[in-house]
């Protein structure tokens, strides 16, 4: 009928919305790793649904044992690195950081958790200008200068606000060595204050939802400074489509 109506699906709809078959608590998970059952008491696949396995704050092995499955990656339950990786997430989570609702940077923290991503590039230098005159409208220009492989590039690019220019800038510094990046485009921007009472002062959480013709991603970053969680947000987005670009048998 959703579909029909031309609306959206409620996530907390009875057995076919988004979050009917979640699970998130380790011990919960570990449960129904055993048996299904435990905790389902249908298939989500008969609903046309599917299970989803949160990784956040209260995650255990279990959780990131089964993402690590789903993402075909090669974990051993049992040695350092994924006792590390654990550590890292519940650590992130407790600065304000939030993967349930960002699986492309869940999965990038992931893959590099367990030493299976490198980095497509590297920052060496960010600048952003704002000006204002007083019968004129704020304009923002970014100037960017990263390193691909042994290549420095250095680009300025202007925008409607300072993470347009910011996006506009990092496109324009990777066009002409990762031409898909034209092939995704923003489609969500989310801006939660995780302190309030400090004021203009507070942490932030941002939220970018980015797309291309294939799927949609989300990526999250963290900071008291709302342009650097943009700017960490705004690269695991492109980090993400340069990943399944280059994964076999992924193309988003």
């Amino acid at each position: 009928m959703n579909e029909i109506a031309n609306l959206p699906s409620p996530n907390n709809q009875p057995f076919v919305g988004y979050g009917a078959f979640a699970h998130k608590g380790g011990i919960h998970v570990s449960a129904l790793l055993k048996d299904s059952a435990t905790y389902e008491h249908i298939n989500p696949e008969d609903v046309g649904n599917r299970r989803r396995v949160l990784v956040s704050e209260l995650a255990g092995i279990s959780n990131l044992l089964y993402k690590a499955k789903e993402l075909k990656l090669d974990v051993n339950s049992y040695d350092a690195q994924t006792r590390a990786v654990i550590k890292q997430i519940k650590e992130l989570e407790n600065q304000g950081f939030q993967y349930e609702g960002a699986d492309g940077s869940l999965e990038l923290l992931l893959r590099k958790g367990f030493g299976q991503l490198d980095d497509y590039f590297q920052l060496k230098n960010l600048k952003i200008i704002l000006e204002k005159q007083e019968d004129s409208d704020f304009v923002a220009e970014a100037f960017i200068k990263i390193q691909i492989g042994d290549q420095v590039v250095h680009t300025a690019a202007e925008g409607d606000g300072p993470v347009n220019a910011l996006d506009n800038s990092l496109r324009k510094a990777l066009a002409e060595v990762y031409p898909e990046i034209s092939e995704m485009h923003l489609s969500d921007y989310k801006v939660r204050v995780l302190d309030g009472n400090r004021g203009t002062a507070a942490r932030v959480r941002v939220l970018i939802e980015s797309a291309n013709q294939a799927e949609k991603w989300s990526t999250v970053g963290v900071s008291e400074n709302i342009i650097e969680a943009s700017w960490q947000a705004l690269i695991d987005s492109v980090n993400y489509l340069l990943m399944k670009k280059r994964l076999p048998g992924e193309e988003p």
